[in-house]
């Protein structure tokens, strides 16, 4: 990916932000989106070079789970000890990111790149967080290995459907401002 300016990350990272805080469960947001939570790491990895937004849309993803849980408008079913492999699970997609915007270019194989690491960080991020609640929760006595493999057959699919919709919305504004900045370029002031 080219480099960005600061000023560009800053609006990126804010946009990505508020589309997390929009479409995370039922809170106090009127949108009935799928979450944005998987691909607003994902894409974070990709745009946002500072280290430290990272955590910091963690702190936020952890903000908006519990206080969800504090104004009781979901349960409390998914807060236990597991809560906490979603650091793992993130920083995969986070990672994920990070590894596509080294392997970019401004051609057709970027796509099939892109897809094949979308799939492949949806696919650890998806282990980690799914098979570490189902193993680590204590909501599901004497878990097995045979017992969360379909899990994922039931799980996965939409999981990521709702990562590629986010990222495919992306990629076509990715290209589009590419596009109109190459027909239209912008003068730099002396």
């Amino acid at each position: 990916m080219p480099i960005l300016s600061t000023r560009n990350q800053l609006a990126i990272g804010l946009v990505l932000g508020l589309l997390m805080a929009v479409t995370r469960g039922q809170h106090f947001a009127t949108l009935n989106l799928p979450s944005a939570s998987w691909a607003v790491f994902f894409l974070a990895g990709v745009l946002l070079r500072p280290r430290w937004v990272f955590p910091a849309l963690f702190i936020e993803a952890s903000v908006l789970d519990f206080s969800m849980v504090a104004m009781g408008s979901v349960s409390d079913w998914c807060t236990s000890p597991a809560y906490w492999i979603l650091v793992p699970a993130y920083a995969a997609l986070w990672f994920g990111g990070r590894l596509y915007a080294t392997w970019h270019r401004d051609d057709l194989r970027s796509v099939i790149v892109l897809a094949l690491t979308v799939l492949v960080s949806a696919f650890v991020c998806h282990l980690l967080s799914s098979g570490g609640f189902f193993f680590l929760s204590g909501r599901y006595p004497e878990p097995t290995l045979a017992g969360f493999l379909p899990r994922i057959a039931l799980y996965y699919p939409r999981f990521l459907a709702n990562l590629t919709l986010y990222v495919g919305v992306a990629t076509a504004l990715y290209i589009g401002v590419r596009a109109y900045f190459k027909s239209h370029p912008v003068e730099v002031a002396q």
